[in-house]
């Protein structure tokens, strides 16, 4: 099988710093974005809670729809992450705190386990942390019968889409896991998080109802779960995009070509905070959600080298399962075991003992 070789995106150092200017904070857009955030998602909750008299179904109608507002809060709490929402550190932490504590996500150790992802995002040295799981071809070769099921169960539909992220937002996120030094300090603000939610919740089911609150508030969370990691997995789980070994990985390309433009429409893309244009995201992630737009529209050659993708063509990325290093793309299970069958299973580029 002919071996394909990862083409390493190089820009010029004036279109790098070009986008600087994009990554000044916009008091007035940050304002008007907690606003139409925030206002939103507490009345919809409150609808949510008196349409329970009427129909369940409406309620779950409206839950997703707060579900969105959910995430354009999460967007805040990560662009304050990133210290990019507004430049005041005190204020970040305020607002970053705060939208915490509706997303249920604790905020310091979120982001700094997000910024794991953003500075090694496609380097298969490290893949569990702020990542979904991906092996190789020829990783998955060398598994057991029962590491194989495995594996094949975690990147199923059912879990990848519905048992993962409900787990990955009520349990997940409950627990500080990760055993880096960097994190030792950030571990009491996941139990002070864990806390305060506690009381939070027993004080509004106690004052509503708990089933009448669960029913709301975990509608809510179910479905803000589900659609989080959809977009992240779109935003890295496309066919051609970018996994190398660390001695052959680099930034912008893992940038550029690692993460999609994930074209929905304005509406949607408006209660994602703009995610969606993930790849200018990564390639500087001081550069506000509300800024993106603007950098897009006036720097267009940004979308010359990422995999643009519409919602149609996104549902398509769920067959994707494991990075083959030799095509340079992802692979279905059905491409591997076909493979396998025909004996055209490639030596590996490159792995762990020589990167």
């Amino acid at each position: 099988m002919k071996k394909i070789t990862a083409e390493k995106i190089t820009l010029e150092k004036d279109q790098i710093l070009s986008l600087r200017k994009y990554a000044e904070e916009h008091k007035t857009k940050a304002t008007i974005q907690i606003i139409n955030s925030f206002l939103p998602f507490i009345g919809i909750w409150i609808l949510m809670y008196f349409s329970l008299d009427i129909s369940y179904w409406l309620t779950f109608a409206l839950g997703i729809l707060n579900a969105f507002f959910l995430v354009r809060i999460f967007i805040i709490q990560h662009d304050c992450g990133h210290q990019s929402f507004v430049k005041n550190r005190t204020a970040q932490k305020i607002i970053g705190y705060a939208c915490s504590y509706f997303s249920t996500i604790p905020f310091n150790y979120w982001a700094k386990s997000h910024s794991v992802h953003h500075k090694l995002n496609g380097q298969l040295e490290l893949r569990d942390i702020g990542d979904v799981t991906t092996y190789t071809v020829a990783e998955f070769q060398e598994f057991s019968k029962g590491k194989r099921f495995g594996y094949r169960v975690y990147r199923s539909p059912i879990v990848m889409f519905l048992i993962g992220p409900i787990y990955y937002v009520f349990i997940h996120n409950r627990l500080a896991k990760i055993k880096l030094p960097a994190f030792k300090s950030a571990k009491k603000g996941v139990i002070l998080n864990n806390i305060l939610l506690l009381a939070a919740f027993t004080i509004l089911g106690f004052s509503l109802g708990w089933v009448k609150f669960l029913l709301v508030h975990v509608t809510i969370l179910v479905m803000f779960s589900i659609i989080a990691i959809w977009f992240f997995y779109v935003q890295h789980q496309h066919e051609h995009g970018y996994k190398q070994w660390k001695k052959n990985w680099d930034y912008v390309t893992s940038a550029l070509k690692g993460s999609t433009y994930y074209k929905i429409p304005r509406v949607f893309n408006w209660l994602t905070g703009n995610i969606g244009i993930h790849h200018v995201h990564h390639l500087n992630p001081l550069i506000p959600n509300y800024n993106l737009k603007k950098c897009i529209k006036e720097n267009p050659w940004l979308n010359q080298f990422p995999t643009i993708i519409g919602f149609r063509d996104s549902l398509k990325l769920a067959s994707n399962k494991l990075w083959c290093e030799t095509q340079q793309r992802m692979i279905s299970f059905r491409e591997f075991y076909e493979m396998e069958r025909r004996g055209l299973i490639p030596v590996p580029v490159s792995n762990k003992s020589n990167g």
